[in-house]
């Protein structure tokens, strides 16, 4: 498929006039596409997909959300089918958003405490246990075991803590639960008196929750427990179930606890009131972690039943620290020709401190600092996931579509332990065993000869296509070869390597899910670069004439699995054993 040159249409989509070192705006304007898979449409639809306004696609939180609605709007106006649960094109993976709401009361003997006003309590993983007729008594000061109260004081009791080191956490951000303290874990509840330095608004905030975690929390290993206390193994799984509820005060509803004493004047073991408290627990199942699957049908009624499934995932890694992006991006590519002149070995300590950067040049081009905390994974993997809207979009438009049915699969958390490709492998949309080829996209967006060892204009990683099935590899192959430029695949990942954090590349993307299930796979990428996860992994530095002859190349690849031969099962290192043949 010809890819267009760089510059044709690109004008009117660009936001401001000024051009990178790569020949790439800092903005660009969303503008419509087209079905040739170009370097504009790529650039359209990535600066959208990588923008701030995405908060960083993080899995669990409300970019994750942003940004499949982007994916899912795309492919209603393309026209391509759904293939998520129930008619639609997500697939929801079980995360939860967890609060505590305004109906929550406390009182001490008797007299109500206002909720939010006086007190909060903090959700965790679990609905907290009843606190019904419980005893105050002053802890002593968080974190300083040296002036709070012994484990027998604390047993089954309402604790009251002085706050002790100021925390890192920012204010009125959700706290799950907090930090492990085995003196108080007898406690039936632990309080906190550091409520005042909020707001009212930032105190709401606290049972507002941004972040949705998965279902199922606490199902750890009980550690506290000795191996053979069978009586107090089963008490540390009751109270994983049902864990203590957790707290924070203001001075003065901390004062009436204990008659109205200020706990600033109270020795440890001070007991106060009896508290009963009703914490109204609300767990809501949360749309910040979703799969988008969608099906271009075949055209083969013969064949229309069987699958190529294409992916990439559609998450990142949120937000860091503000910084500003050009010094870091200055310091992150000095870093990474210091790691290729050291054969990809990892920088020592002394190395990195070496690196100075050039403040001058920076602000003659930006003489304001760009200060950013999101991490937008522009490369990682916002470069597959808008390859597959791309070749989508090219096989949708198609006067013939391929005889197999494309399915296209934008995997959530990957980031988080390839949590949406297991779910989908898991909970498939379609029998897994009609999909008889996996494409897995997973950064694409770069691999410059100063990127990664032996990159350059023709280079393109490829991992795994050999493993699971011989003919799928030398698809792969033979589909290169047809180009006009082909590229030089490098194989070196299907080995072990020497480089830093390329090791079981195999593993680490959402391909494997697929290969446990006994589904071929080929995985493409171009390398770890010095941007990997972090806040300059920006639109503006993808390779996009590369990025473009890559989509190109996988859409013509797709398309001849979707009408060729179905791969076999006869590679040199499937990930799921051969299941047994019997006479």
């Amino acid at each position: 498929m010809r890819v267009l040159p760089l510059l044709a249409l690109l004008l009117p989509a660009v936001a401001g006039a000024q051009l990178n070192r790569y020949g790439n705006p800092s903005r660009m304007r969303p503008a419509p596409t087209t079905p040739a898979i170009t370097v504009r449409d790529l650039q359209i639809r990535l600066y959208q997909f990588a923008d701030d306004s995405m908060h960083g696609r993080q899995v669990g939180r409300v970019g994750n959300r942003k940004g499949t609605d982007y994916i899912v709007a795309e492919l209603k106006k393309l026209g391509i089918a759904p293939a998520g649960d129930n008619g639609t094109y997500f697939q929801v993976l079980p995360y939860h958003l967890r609060s505590f709401t305004a109906n929550s009361r406390m009182a001490v003997n008797g007299n109500p405490l206002e909720w939010n006003r006086d007190w909060v309590a903090i959700p965790g993983a679990r609905a907290p246990r009843p606190i019904s007729g419980v005893e105050v008594v002053f802890g002593g000061v968080a974190g300083d075991t040296a002036r709070q109260v012994t484990a027998a004081q604390a047993a089954g009791k309402f604790v009251v803590l002085l706050p002790g080191t100021p925390s890192a956490a920012p204010a009125g951000r959700p706290q799950f639960g907090a930090p492990p303290n085995t003196r108080l874990a007898g406690a039936a509840a632990v309080a906190t008196v550091d409520l005042d330095g909020l707001t009212m608004a930032q105190r709401q905030k606290l049972n507002q929750p941004d972040v949705a975690t998965q279902s199922g929390g606490g199902r750890g290993r009980p550690g506290a427990a000795p191996a053979g206390d069978s009586l107090a193994m089963l008490r540390a799984q009751l109270e994983q179930l049902a864990p203590q509820a957790t707290l924070r005060l203001t001075r003065a509803g901390a004062a009436a606890l204990f008659g109205g004493q200020p706990v600033e004047n109270l020795r440890p073991g001070t007991v106060g009131g009896t508290v009963n408290a009703s914490l109204d627990y609300v767990e809501l199942p949360s749309d910040y972690a979703r799969n988008v699957v969608a099906v271009i049908p075949g055209s083969d009624p013969a064949l229309r039943g069987q699958y190529v499934a294409v992916g990439a995932h559609n998450d990142h890694v949120g937000f860091n620290t503000p910084v500003d992006k050009d010094s870091l991006k200055a310091f992150n590519d000095i870093r990474n020709r210091m790691l290729l002149a050291n054969k990809m070995v990892a920088l020592s300590q002394d190395q990195l401190a070496t690196i100075r950067v050039n403040m001058d040049s920076i602000r003659r081009a930006h003489p304001v600092a760009r200060i950013d905390s999101i991490n937008n994974g522009a490369d990682d993997d916002g470069s597959g996931s808008m390859a597959l809207l791309e070749i989508a979009e090219s096989i949708q438009a198609a006067r013939v579509k391929p005889k197999r049915s494309t399915l296209f699969v934008w995997h959530t958390g990957e980031e988080a332990g390839l949590v949406g490709s297991a779910y989908f492998t898991r909970h498939p949309t379609v029998p897994m065993d009609s999909i008889v080829a996996q494409v897995n996209i997973d950064m694409i967006g770069r691999g410059r000869d100063g990127d990664i060892p032996g990159g350059g204009e023709d280079y393109l990683g490829v991992v795994g296509s050999f493993f699971d099935s011989k003919d799928l590899g030398e698809t792969v192959a033979a589909v290169n070869q047809k180009n006009t430029r082909p590229f030089q695949l490098d194989y070196r990942y299907d080995s072990t390597l020497t480089w830093t954090g390329y090791n079981n590349i195999y593993g680490r993307s959402d391909h494997y899910n697929y290969a446990l299930q006994g589904v071929p796979i080929a995985f493409f990428f171009t390398g770890l670069h010095g941007d990997y996860h972090q806040r300059t992994d920006e639109a503006e530095f993808i390779d996009y004439p590369h990025y473009a002859r890559i989509t190109s190349y996988i859409h013509d690849l797709a398309t001849t699995l979707g009408n060729g031969p179905r791969p076999r099962m006869n590679g040199t290192r499937p990930a799921r054993p051969p299941r047994p043949v019997v006479p």
